[in-house]
């Protein structure tokens, strides 16, 4: 016969329902408590029955992960896992498992995750971008199915969970160091205007350039996907022009990486000729050739808050909604310095 819950309940010298509690992580049960059931349970190798516990408690203790893209493309950005390990390490914690969106296209994406929420087979969901209009999140909000945004909703954002930058305040900042640098000439190569966080990055370039009282100029803005090949075009294009930038303001260091490329493959230096600065700090930024300024965006921490967010909404259903930002700071490496350095 298997070690049963009144095994661990006798040998730990507890009540089989404080061992249930204990499984269940129940913030009333004390730590000296938890920590002498578990034992109980790693000698006696107990292992609870998640599966008739979720039937049981009519919850799937599983966690929905929806990405921007199809995880193949998804996951050549750093970010992505990155962002996925903050998540998993707060789901392990409170020991639910994660379920990711699979498709290669919208509407399979939004078939997916459908069939989540129908189909309870996870008790809330994590969005990991913010999307202007976004079918996903307008579908996620009018079924008041527990989810989390990583951004800032494009509508609805004081009735919806989120975690976020001030990316329009890093931005801003990023800009700033160039100008004060000298420069004047700044381009901005951000991702899709359909995203949040471009739309906020560009505000503040842009407000930076004002308060600088230098002119705002269109042909030095680009929208790309966030991806090297597309930092390759973004530098070709900028570069032709008459009046070329002095320095860049790129918003992914996937993309800035594709743009250092592009600049050696033109013989032009990085910062002599070129200063760029970038966003996320992920770990090519500090590998990169020359070593990227990048804005530090805490990328494990969004994941980890996003997933402590969500768990409290789906544990305490009539709990406010929660905004919660997370700092920034600026990483100066090789890649920028003053205007012909």
């Amino acid at each position: 016969m298997g070690v049963t819950i009144k095994d661990v309940a006798k040998l730990a010298n507890v009540a089989p329902s404080t061992v249930s509690r204990v499984v269940a992580n129940n913030p009333r049960i004390s730590e000296e408590t938890k920590r002498r059931v578990r034992e109980a349970m790693d000698y006696l190798g107990y292992h609870p029955n998640f599966t008739a516990r979720s039937l049981a408690n009519r919850s799937s203790r599983a966690i929905g992960i929806v990405m921007p893209s199809s995880a193949e493309k998804a996951f050549q950005n750093p970010f992505f896992p990155e962002v996925l390990r903050g998540i998993s390490t707060k789901a392990h914690e409170q020991e639910y498992t994660l379920l990711m969106s699979t498709g290669t296209t919208e509407e399979e994406i939004y078939r997916a995750v459908v069939g989540m929420v129908q189909g309870r087979r996870v008790d809330g969901i994590v969005l990991l971008y913010s999307r202007v209009d976004d079918r996903i999140m307008n579908y996620l909000y009018e079924q008041k199915f527990p989810f989390t945004v990583i951004g800032k909703p494009y509508k609805h954002d004081d009735e919806i969970n989120h975690v976020d930058n001030d990316n329009y305040r890093a931005a801003k900042e990023l800009t700033e160091c160039h100008i004060q640098n000298g420069h004047e000439r700044i381009g901005f190569v951000g991702g899709s205007l359909s995203l949040v966080v471009t739309t906020d990055r560009l505000l503040g370039y842009e407000k930076a350039l004002q308060n600088a009282k230098i002119p705002y100029k269109s042909d030095y803005v680009i929208h790309a996907d966030f991806a090297v090949e597309e930092g390759r075009r973004a530098v070709s294009e900028l570069m032709t022009l008459d009046e070329p930038p002095t320095a860049l303001v790129v918003t992914d260091d996937l993309m800035a990486l594709g743009v250092l490329r592009m600049l050696d493959d033109m013989n032009m230096r990085v910062p002599e000729n070129v200063s760029v600065s970038s966003f996320n700090n992920a770990m090519i930024a500090e590998l990169a050739t020359p070593s990227l300024t990048s804005v530090d965006i805490n990328i494990y921490e969004l994941g980890y808050q996003a997933a402590n967010t969500l768990l409290r909404s789906i544990e305490q259903p009539d709990s406010p909604p929660q905004m919660i930002k997370v700092k920034h700071h600026i990483i100066e490496r090789q890649s920028s310095g003053d205007l012909n350095c």
